[in-house]
């Protein structure tokens, strides 16, 4: 294995990890330990590049500084991604190489899981490192991180609907969600649960075809689902989907969902504010997952009780932003973004 540090003028730390006996090639970004210990998901997808995989650990790595400090966690930011597809190019052998990668940092990075992961992977890097969360057993093992993210995104859109239209009530109220993985389709229980109708998208047909039967959801192309005219779009796949070419299609009121980055760069912010959308920044909309994984990082016992204080204590912090941003006549997301950076000021200092 061999773990070559990397030019990193705006993270802390980065490095590529490679292991040509099992094929591996990734990357370990620390963005921020100002707070505490980096700590972000470990994701794998067949990137078209390395460059692509590069971009993608730096955007995210950055994305959980902002994210952990937005829900009061001392915490720091970090991500790490693996080139490949996790159906057919993960193995055991591939996820202790990784592993090993990581305990090089001691400490500085605790890793979880993140697409293309699960707790039995998660399993198999504890078995050559301490520092990763999101185990399906032990002493303050949090498990699967995906049920309290999709809480988390479930509030932040009672939360913007409330604002948008004077009423948290989502009764017959449409969400178009794109990407039926686990955040998403954790998400679509609880939006039927409570009443909406359901607009979906996947690159899975059978993930579609289960949505429509158990939601009585409709379901577009996933190049369609950007016009499909409802009240709210939920982006629960990848990010950097709202861009000069999509947020033009958008037919909706609200954006709020689970993907990090979905703004392909700021300007994307200030477009859809332009355009009369309100958008709920993702990094605070998305914050449920780091807080389940936190409680096993900082070893919590009593788990329920500390999710469900910084559940609250999240929402609470949405509410404040979106107020902001409407006295400010501003996007969400810059209020989002300078709040997280005043947190973290005081912090320090």
């Amino acid at each position: 294995m061999i773990i070559t540090p990397m030019p990193a003028s705006s993270h802390e730390e980065i490095y590529c990890v490679e292991d040509t006996a099992t094929g591996l090639l990734g990357y370990i970004a620390v963005h921020s330990t100002q707070l505490g210990p980096a700590a972000g998901g470990l994701r794998m997808r067949p990137y078209a590049s390395a460059q692509e995989a590069l971009t993608d650990v730096k955007r995210l790595s950055q994305g959980m500084t902002y994210k952990n400090a937005a829900a009061g966690l001392p915490l720091g930011g970090g991500k790490a991604v693996i080139i490949g597809h996790p159906g057919t190019d993960k193995t055991p052998e591939l996820l202790h190489a990784f592993g090993r990668a990581i305990d090089t940092l001691q400490g500085r990075y605790f890793t979880a899981e993140d697409m293309g992961m699960a707790p039995a992977d998660m399993g198999h890097l504890a078995e050559v490192t301490p520092f990763v969360a999101g185990l399906s057993n032990g002493e303050f093992a949090s498990g699967d991180p995906s049920p309290i993210t999709a809480r988390g995104i479930y509030n932040a859109i009672r939360t913007a609907q409330g604002h948008h239209c004077g009423s948290a009530d989502l009764d017959g109220v449409t969400v178009a969600v794109q990407g039926l993985g686990n955040v998403g389709w954790y998400l679509c229980t609880q939006l039927s649960s409570a009443g909406a109708n359901l607009i979906v998208t996947d690159t899975d047909a059978v993930r579609i075809s289960k949505a429509k039967t158990a939601f009585g959801a409709a379901a577009v192309e996933p190049d369609q689902i950007y016009a499909a005219k409802a009240d709210i779009f939920a982006p629960c796949a990848i990010g950097g989907i709202l861009n000069p070419e999509t947020i033009p299609q958008l037919n909706v009121g609200i954006v709020a969902g689970g993907a990090n980055n979905q703004l392909a760069s700021p300007q994307d912010g200030l477009a859809l504010h332009a355009r009369g959308i309100l958008y709920a920044p993702d990094f605070v909309a998305n914050g449920g997952g780091i807080i389940n994984v936190a409680t096993e990082i900082l070893r919590i016992s009593d788990q329920a009780a500390f999710v469900e204080e910084k559940l609250e204590a999240l929402d609470l912090t949405m509410q404040a932003i979106l107020s902001q941003a409407r006295a400010e006549n501003t996007c969400p997301d810059a209020v989002a973004v300078a709040t997280v950076q005043a947190k973290m000021a005081r912090r320090a200092a």
